[in-house]
């Protein structure tokens, strides 16, 4: 059955589904239902609910994937018991949920099957779903660790930032200064490792040097942190290439900005951890500088906030919001979604004992990351729900891989907490 599954996921890495621009897989997963006999829903925003019979139970997953390096263009390989993709994010989150999904179908198992839109762009899909649901629990196939059952998840939120900078003289020394190659990874259950920041080393690299930028752009995604940054700018004094910076001449003069308050504020800018939850053992409120871009004198900043609460949620972005006035930028907050409570009831219980029978333990935990599970609970507020996942590291990144037996240990809890429903 693992192969099967494997097999399935290698035919969905062919269907480009970059986040916003997934419309064919969507094309895919709905006539890869229908010529299975299934009854296949959509609505405005493209989710899209297959039904057979009249279940209780719905599996939930997203279809859309973060694309880094050279995806949608996805070349998987195996090695040494994971599979990886070569230059790329693999998309096994959620590829390979959707994978076991598609082998259900092909048994014509009688379920509800969820596949949201734009999850990694800010829960998009479940948060304008307009989809009428039978079942009375749902189980989130989305989470990244074997053998764990999630039941509770961070909020977030995208808070952004926008100056209008003027023009200044130059000074007499023009570089192209470069990060690249950092490690990146998941801003949310990534964001406590100290993974370095493209943009934080950069401005770290500039601290107290004079200095004024032409132009500059950072980071990929708003939920990875950023990889890498190239920056334009004239220095009073000759720069040199550290470790980490590239520094290198740059022979064409350009228009420079005053670029003082921007750069402090990068500066400034705590990156990382906000406040630890020590009942969870985990991050309690984190921030991520995501993306920068610095064209014509207009700044632009995109950091991805998040929250185990949704008072820590606000309290964070209001101690942001406040910094970015402090350097006069005007702010703003987009996708916005809520938390997901923790809580144990009857479902929880049979897929933690599913789980033990599987895998020869199992625990409840709460993840520093947005799972669809708290928007969808404000749609659904008599389903219950539990969230669990074969084990993938470095989502969000091209380092993402996947644990292969992991995927067919974990089918097999999902198979018996169907039969157990």
């Amino acid at each position: 059955m693992q192969e099967k599954i494997i097999n399935h996921f290698i035919s969905l890495t062919k269907v480009p589904h970059c986040s916003q621009n997934s419309d064919e897989l969507f094309n895919f997963l709905s006539n890869f239902a229908k010529d299975r006999g299934y009854e296949v829903f959509n609505d405005k925003i493209k989710n899209i609910l297959i039904r057979k019979g009249n279940p209780t139970l719905a599996l939930q997953a997203h279809y859309d994937m973060v694309c880094m390096g050279d995806a949608p263009t996805i070349e998987t390989y195996l090695k040494e018991g994971w599979m990886y993709a070569k230059n790329s994010s693999l998309g096994a989150d959620n590829g390979i949920a959707i994978a076991m999904m598609m082998e259900l179908m092909e048994q014509r198992v009688e379920l509800e099957f969820l596949f949201t839109a734009d999850e990694e762009v800010g829960l998009v899909g479940a948060g304008a779903i307009e989809l009428k649901l039978n079942a009375k629990y749902m189980l989130n196939i989305d989470f990244e660790d074997e053998g764990i059952v999630c039941i509770g998840c961070a909020g977030g939120a995208d808070l952004l930032a926008e100056k209008t900078i003027e023009k200044i003289e130059a000074y007499d020394y023009f570089y192209k200064l470069s990060v690249s190659g950092l490690e990146g990874g998941h801003s949310g259950v990534e964001i406590h490792k100290n993974i370095p920041n493209a943009i934080k080393v950069i401005a770290q690299y500039l601290e107290g040097k004079e200095v004024h930028i032409a132009s500059c752009h950072g980071g990929e995604r708003r939920n990875s942190i950023p990889k890498e940054i190239d920056m334009i700018l004239s220095s009073k004094e000759p720069l040199e290439s550290t470790n980490l910076v590239k520094v290198k001449s740059f022979d064409t003069t350009v228009e420079v900005y005053n670029s003082s308050d921007f750069l402090n504020l990068l500066i400034e800018f705590q990156q990382g951890v906000y406040v630890y939850n020590e009942e969870f053992n985990l991050p309690d409120t984190s921030i991520n500088l995501a993306i920068i871009n610095f064209e014509e004198g207009i700044a632009k900043i995109e950091c991805s906030s998040r929250g185990m609460s949704d008072e820590g949620l606000e309290a964070i972005n209001n101690e942001f919001i406040k910094l970015f006035k402090k350097y006069g930028f005007k702010s703003s907050i987009e996708y916005k979604y809520p938390s997901w409570k923790p809580e144990i009831n009857g479902f929880t219980s049979l897929v933690n004992d599913t789980m033990t029978k599987e895998f020869g333990q199992s625990k409840y935990e709460a993840i520093h990351a947005g799972l669809e599970c708290g928007v969808l609970l404000e749609h659904y507020p008599d389903i219950k729900f539990a969230s669990i996942g074969p084990t993938i590291v470095s989502p969000h990144s091209t380092n993402e891989k996947v644990k292969l037996d992991s995927i067919g240990k974990t089918f097999k809890v999902v198979e018996e907490i169907i039969k157990n429903i």
